[in-house]
């Protein structure tokens, strides 16, 4: 036996290997505790966010075509559009869109929020954002689409659902 180096017992060797394979797995059960733990908090963030309410540049486009629509300035949201609107329709067709929501369900009396979901896909980041709307003749749901471009959020797409338009 060398000088200083003592034999260990099975007894003492498997104590010890215990204690490394005990201290080994509180280890990863720490790491694995620290991460939930992580997840969670995300979790909740990513959930304060979206209730967090609408960005304060969406929300004045959502006024601004509101006010737009209001005052009969339809070819106005048109050309403001994101470029997903007018691939999908003709200024003709805006126009007519918007002329039938008014002759049908006219104007609005109030609006209340329903609910907002936020995307960002490698497509870019937009907002769906729906109301409970009562009109002067019926009761509807709108729900706008912004895209944002250039750090300016854009009419994608808006969309009334209501009986009187059946």
């Amino acid at each position: 036996m060398r000088a200083g180096v003592r034999s260990q017992e099975p007894g003492v060797r498997k104590r010890i290997a215990f204690a490394e394979l005990f201290l080994n797995s509180s280890l990863q059960h720490l790491c694995f505790i620290g991460l939930v733990a992580l997840l969670i908090l995300t979790s909740a963030c990513a959930l304060k966010a979206s209730r967090g309410g609408i960005p304060p540049q969406a929300q004045a486009t959502i006024d601004a075509v509101n006010a737009d629509i209001a005052e009969g300035r339809y070819e106005k949201i048109y050309t403001e559009a994101a470029d997903e609107w007018r691939q999908a329709t003709t200024l003709e067709q805006s126009n007519a869109t918007f002329k039938t929501l008014k002759d049908k369900l006219g104007s609005i009396k109030s609006r209340s929020y329903h609910s907002a979901t936020e995307q960002d896909t490698t497509g870019g980041h937009s907002f769906t954002i729906t109301y409970t709307t009562s009109f002067e003749r019926a009761e509807g749901m709108e729900t706008f689409t912004l895209a944002e471009r250039d750090g300016r959020w854009l009419l994608a797409r808006y969309f009334v659902n209501s009986d009187a338009l059946k």
